[in-house]
């Protein structure tokens, strides 16, 4: 997965001819750190992927495409698997963004308890639908507090800061869909 990640990184730099420097510069991620994800050096955190994706306006699951085919069952898969909270949430990508066609990635995300994982706001009209499966969640929407117990969705605007949280004693699970405004 590094060696995907960083070779579709370089890709979408190359394509818009920006030079590393730009590129910290557009996300906020030091030019050594973007050279190290580049060369599959460095495993970036869900973090620091979301820092690359929001400011190149690409949604995050382009660095962890597989190609498409007519037809895809998916589960979780532990070498796609992106980790945020020192390993305390674990993003599984399942169906990821397709320029072509579907303006919208589902991920499978677990949170162990005890987790806090800040996301910055994504681009302007990035919706996401969280459906909890297992245990309860707390999301904090801007400055907001809402909790989502299991067998509840929610649906929120994501182009605001918000945070992931379990303060329970047990494991939560959900799957995550992010929808991005057509272009």
């Amino acid at each position: 997965m590094n060696l995907r990640i960083g070779e579709k990184l370089k890709s979408i730099r190359m394509a818009r001819t920006l030079s590393l420097d730009d590129t910290a510069a557009l996300t906020g991620v030091s030019k050594p750190m973007l050279g190290q994800i580049e060369r599959g050096q460095s495993v970036p955190t869900v973090t620091t992927l979301w820092k690359i994706a929001t400011g190149l306006k690409t949604p995050l699951s382009a660095f962890l495409e597989e190609p498409q085919t007519e037809y895809t069952a998916a589960g979780p898969d532990e070498a796609n698997v992106v980790l945020g909270d020192s390993g305390k949430m674990r993003a599984y990508p399942l169906f990821t963004y397709d320029p072509a066609g579907r303006s919208v990635e589902t991920f499978y995300i677990e949170f162990d308890p005890g987790c806090r994982h800040f996301s910055d706001k994504h681009n302007d009209g990035v919706e996401e639908h969280i459906f909890v499966l297992r245990g309860t969640l707390r999301l904090v929407l801007g400055d907001r507090p809402v909790e989502v117990s299991e067998k509840q969705a929610i649906r929120f605007r994501a182009d605001i800061p918000h945070a992931y949280q379990n303060l329970t004693g047990d494991r939560c699970e959900v799957y995550n869909t992010i929808f991005y405004p057509n272009r």
